[in-house]
C-alpha cells in the first residue's frame, strides 16, 4: 500500500510539535525539573541538569523547527516507504 508522503509528513510533524509543545507548557509551569530528573534518574544517568525559565520565543522556536523537521522526516519516510513498496511489488 502506497502512502501520501506529504501527508505522513504533516503527521510526524504534528506529532513533534505538539510533543514539544507540551514540553513548553511543562516548563511554563514549573514542571519540567521534576519531569526531567525523574527521566534520567529511570535511565540511570546522574547529570546535572537546570530547566531555565520559561521564554516564549524559545517555546516558539522549539515547536516551529521541531515541526518542520518532523515534516521533513516524515515526507522522507514517506518517500522511502513508497519506493520500498514500488521495488517490492516488481520483484
Amino acid at each position: 500500500m502506497k502512502v501520501n508522503p506529504i501527508r505522513v509528513g504533516l503527521v510526524v510533524g504534528a506529532v513533534t510539535g505538539l510533543w514539544h509543545a507540551g514540553w513548553s507548557a511543562l516548563v511554563a509551569m514549573g514542571a519540567a525539573q521534576w519531569l526531567i530528573d525523574l527521566i534520567l534518574y529511570l535511565h540511570f544517568l546522574k547529570i546535572a541538569v537546570t530547566v531555565e525559565a520559561f521564554d516564549i520565543s524559545r517555546a516558539a522556536m522549539l515547536v516551529g523547527l521541531t515541526s518542520a523537521l518532523g515534516f521533513v522526516f516524515g515526507l522522507l519516510a514517506g518517500w522511502i516507504w513508497n519506493a520500498l513498496h514500488s521495488a517490492q511489488a516488481k520483484a
